[in-house]
């Protein structure tokens, strides 16, 4: 199983102690939001973006790809009825794969709730129009780049639009393209009727990337949720990509966060069948 983490938690470390500590406790990946290194995508110069991967791969890190996308922007919507909106919204995601690939990454997390929640007047089959005419703008980057936009399920707690994997799935079989997938993560999933095991099955043909938590919110064994279940289906199903984690309570620390969390996923994957 290859293990990363998602770099906000290290607030206030500079990037080279961040990748270091990383490295140290035993993962080989980390996953960047992009807004702990500039406001937008465009004001990293090519110079910042070769010496982040650089730093990365000296501590034998993989920087695997972006999540976060929207986060501290403004002016982006996935779902709005305005197309001037969407086309900036699409072009901004194309900044964010030319980012993503000059960092060495190849997979973009697209969560960013409240840029996708439903805005007065707008259905939800509007709203699905309107995402897949955004994706539809940005898709030729992504070809371009190799990145893959991973589509991200969230809980009803966090946004209104694109709540399950089944919706996600809509707007991925509708392109078709090995560049837009489906993104898992343990805490949205959390939220579906289906168990988090079956949903993993369920969607294995589609799904790209993967961010382990808690209900929480904080890391994998730091809560009640069991991953003996659901490191098992990943195996079942011969999940190939990135387990990452992703936290959203930083109380106990960068450093016990991250060692507490790959140490509990290890043990984990050794109970593996």
């Amino acid at each position: 199983m290859k293990y990363a983490i998602c770099q906000e938690l290290y607030e206030g470390w500079e990037w080279e102690k961040q990748c270091a500590f990383t490295a140290e406790a035993g993962y080989t990946g980390i996953e960047i939001a992009p807004f702990t290194i500039a406001s937008r995508a465009e004001e990293i110069s090519p110079e910042q973006r070769k010496q982040i991967g650089k730093v990365a791969g000296a501590a034998g890190l993989e920087v695997v790809g972006l999540h976060w996308l929207l986060a501290k922007t403004e002016g982006f919507h996935l779902t709005t009825n305005d197309q001037e909106v969407q086309k900036k919204t699409a072009n901004y995601f194309g900044e964010l794969a030319r980012l993503c690939r000059d960092l060495g990454g190849s997979v973009m997390v697209l969560g960013s709730p409240p840029q996708r929640n439903l805005l007065p007047g707008i259905s939800h089959e509007r709203a699905m129009q309107n995402a897949t005419a955004v994706i539809e703008q940005a898709l030729p980057v992504f070809e371009e780049t190799g990145v893959v936009l991973a589509l991200e399920p969230l809980a009803h707690s966090e946004t209104d639009f694109m709540l399950t994997c089944e919706k996600a799935t809509e707007i991925i079989k509708h392109f078709d393209n090995p560049h837009i997938r489906l993104h898992q993560d343990v805490k949205a999933m959390s939220d579906e009727p289906t168990p988090i095991p079956d949903l993993i099955k369920q969607y294995k043909d589609v799904v790209a990337h993967f961010h382990a938590n808690d209900l929480n919110l904080r890391g994998p064994g730091m809560g009640d949720v069991d991953f003996l279940p659901i490191f098992q289906a990943l195996k079942d199903t011969d999940y190939k990509g990135w387990v990452s984690v992703e936290v959203f309570d930083y109380t106990p620390g960068p450093e016990r966060t991250v060692k507490e969390s790959i140490e509990y996923m290890q043990k984990i994957w050794a109970q593996v069948k």
